[in-house]
């Protein structure tokens, strides 16, 4: 069994479910998988994959997950409840060879629904690995390892990152293997980790926020769909209170976020999460918001999460150190690095109660839609909400 605890997961998938639950619990989501690698026929791993999403139905909260769960300041009571009566449907995920490739949908209520992500591309990446004929040289997973551990404590103070590979790694054991090395060898650059279950055994503190299917969902949910981005993050500020408080930026476009992203909501969110395009760009533009809406950035924290790696971080903190909180949040090449071609895997939301939902980006080839003719229009409208 892969997934063996219901906290095997990303702490945004819970701090998500909780605003579900209390401000949309009626809503109904549909989510799709998509496989980017090329030339990569997961098909045959059908039957294995669905064997393990049926063995999710057996996972329950344990009374020290709970006890742990309340002790952190942002999980209210009713929703620890409600999570200690949870369990996964299995009946809500299809999983089935299609005619090019390994197609696995979700459909069910959102607050259900929302937690199969995480676990199931934790499956399908270890299902693939155990089936491939190669095996990693263990020896050299460890050796890189010990360079990334070097490299941070070379970066000195100020710097740290946030592990954030579950969905991505290569087996959960190697994931905690990993993690638990970089703990012990440089504690000082680990700020903790998305993981709650690692968080919790390995005594880490659990980072994370919101996702873009949050924001996604508010194109249905909000007034109007222009009104999407401010709905989701001022309902976001009604949750939670100025905890949690990082902003995604790149759901509609870095354009269309700096014009919603106005003084008051970038005083109450403690920062934001750049996760498309150009992170050097995104950073200038970013200070230049803050210092524009008379905000000191170096009060706020700039946190990096698109297929980061050691080295990349750390030319990032070398040009910004100083000029604003810096946090990095890496997954797979943590999780992943064994010397195995890592899978390059996501499942998205693609309906809300019925209707499509779709993101933008700031990089080509990670706008997710449904429906082309929903995706140009959604394009449109904030192309002119960018422009007034």
């Amino acid at each position: 069994m892969i997934i063996q605890s219901l906290l095997d997961t990303d702490l945004y998938k819970f701090t998500m479910m909780q605003a579900v639950l209390h401000h949309f619990p009626s809503a109904q989501a549909e989510y799709r998988f998509i496989c980017r690698t090329p030339e990569v026929d997961l098909r045959p791993l059908a039957h294995a994959i669905h064997a393990e999403v049926e063995q999710l139905a057996a996972l329950r909260l344990t009374d020290a997950e709970r006890g742990w769960l309340a002790s952190l300041p942002y999980f209210s009571d009713d929703f620890i409840e409600h999570l200690a009566g949870f369990r996964f449907d299995p009946h809500q995920v299809s999983v089935r060879p299609g005619n090019e490739q390994l197609e696995i949908s979700v459909r069910g209520p959102w607050q259900a629904a929302i937690l199969f992500e995480v676990p199931l591309l934790a499956i399908v990446n270890e299902t693939w690995f155990r089936a491939c004929d190669d095996q990693p040289d263990y020896s050299t997973a460890l050796m890189r390892l010990d360079l990334k551990a070097e490299l941070m404590a070379q970066a000195g103070a100020g710097f740290s990152v946030t592990e954030f590979g579950t969905r991505r790694r290569f087996s959960r054991p190697w994931h905690e293997e990993a993690l638990d090395g970089l703990r012990r060898l440089v504690p000082q650059s680990i700020a903790g980790t998305s993981n709650m279950d690692l968080a919790r055994r390995l005594k880490l503190a659990p980072q994370g926020t919101m996702a873009h299917e949050y924001l996604q969902a508010c194109q249905v949910l909000a007034p109007s769909i222009g009104e999407a981005q401010v709905f989701a993050l001022n309902t976001w500020l009604d949750e939670y209170k100025g905890e949690l408080g990082t902003a995604l930026t790149d759901t509609y476009g870095l354009d269309a976020f700096l014009a919603d992203f106005d003084e008051r909501l970038a005083r109450a969110y403690t920062g934001v999460r750049h996760d498309s395009g150009d992170p050097f760009a995104w950073t200038e533009r970013m200070l230049a918001h803050y210092a524009q809406l008379g905000i000191d950035p170096r009060e706020k924290t700039l946190i990096y999460s698109n297929s980061l790696t050691v080295p990349q971080a750390l030319e990032i903190f070398g040009r910004f150190h100083g000029r604003a909180r810096l946090g990095f949040g890496i997954g797979t090449n943590l999780t992943n690095d064994v010397g195995l071609a890592p899978l390059d895997i996501v499942i998205k939301m693609t309906h809300l109660n019925g209707h499509a939902v779709a993101k933008l980006s700031d990089e080509p080839g990670k706008e997710v839609s449904p429906d082309p003719e929903y995706l140009d229009d959604l394009r449109d409208i904030y192309r002119r909400k960018i422009a007034v």
